[in-house]
């Protein structure tokens, strides 16, 4: 039996009330943390259910203003827009991607017309959803060039632009296209438009659910290793991040997220720059599943978003962002 005073300190004082808990909390989550991704669908009056992403939908442009005003509503800054592009609009060059008619840039002209700058908007600069390869850059002999791809990167940057995109997100990976599309925006007067680099995105497992949401999942062409990052590395991140930092590039993003938190971290520690995080269409998946069959708490969702925050994370990119902020009101 233990007598006296031991122990002196006892941490668990702090833990016993709730206002005690919140009064000590380390990290918080708020509304301004998230960003919230909406995938694009032609026609009129739709709104798609995804079957790989229970409670995610493809939405027609004219269903944008209802899903637009309740992100603005729950104080939501941020809206990610994805197109899934019909198959007969799709080719080996992802010609569509250069349309002032597609999707994303149909989307751009209906929110900013609509809404003006009350919310922001970032749209990815890659080609696979418009490739009939579904790789994100040109192909040739198997293999995705890169400094052919910069080049129509920098076109399909400089459209998104035109038609009000806030931010540009280069997702593919291609090297040296940050420094390249920032001045190509600046020779454009873009001075305002924002980079956030994907620079740190791993050829992982976890994106299956996301390319069934825009339709290239069954036309993928074997992977994307020799583009995007080999999961078994650490330190890479960190020279890619540098490089993107020193081309431009204005915030930087780590894809996927629960299974790197590891690399937000480090990426925090060497960069004062803002680290995003990409909470990506498996892991919603996973949770949204698990959650459903009743195997983990719906608080999981708010676990695994201040896991980012705890990482270090500035923002998070999550398919639960909407929902998380009309329970959290913060």
């Amino acid at each position: 039996m233990i007598t006296g005073k031991y122990p002196s300190l006892r941490l668990r004082r702090t833990r016993k009330y709730d206002w005690s808990r919140r009064l000590i909390q380390e990290n918080n989550l708020s509304s301004s943390d998230l960003i919230y991704p909406i995938f694009l669908i032609e026609g009129k009056n739709k709104k798609q259910p995804i079957k790989s992403m229970p409670g995610v939908y493809r939405y027609s442009i004219d269903k944008l203003g209802k899903v637009i005003s309740n992100v603005i509503k729950h104080e939501i800054p941020m809206v990610a827009l994805f197109p899934s592009t019909p198959n007969n609009k799709k080719d080996n060059y992802g010609s569509e991607a250069f349309n002032e008619d597609n999707l994303v840039c149909k989307a751009l002209r209906y929110i900013k017309k609509r809404f003006k700058n009350n919310i922001g908007v970032m749209s990815d600069i890659a080609l696979d959803p418009y490739t009939t390869h579904g790789h994100d850059g040109l192909l040739k002999n198997n293999f995705v060039v890169n400094d052919e791809t910069v080049d129509v990167l920098i076109k399909q940057s400089i459209l998104q632009a035109q038609m009000g995109c806030d931010v540009i997100a280069p997702s593919d990976m291609m090297d040296g296209r940050i420094g390249k599309i920032r001045k190509s925006l600046d020779k454009n007067k873009f001075y305002d438009v924002q980079i956030l680099s994907y620079a740190v995105k791993y050829a992982s497992n976890f994106y299956g659910p996301f390319r069934d949401a825009v339709g290239s999942k069954k036309s993928l062409k074997g992977d994307k290793k020799n583009y995007q990052m080999d999961f078994s590395n650490s330190n890479e991140s960190l020279r890619e991040v540098a490089l993107d930092i020193k081309e431009g590039a204005d915030m930087v993003m780590v894809k996927p997220g629960l299974p790197y938190l590891d690399i937000i971290q480090k990426v925090k520690e060497h960069f004062k720059i803002p680290v995003l995080a990409y909470q990506v269409s498996g892991e919603y998946s996973l949770i949204k599943n698990g959650i459903k069959n009743k195997l983990i708490e719906e608080d999981s969702i708010i676990e695994s978003l201040l896991c980012f925050k705890r990482a270090g994370a500035s923002a998070i990119v999550s398919y639960f962002a909407l929902d998380i902020a009309k329970k959290i009101k913060i």
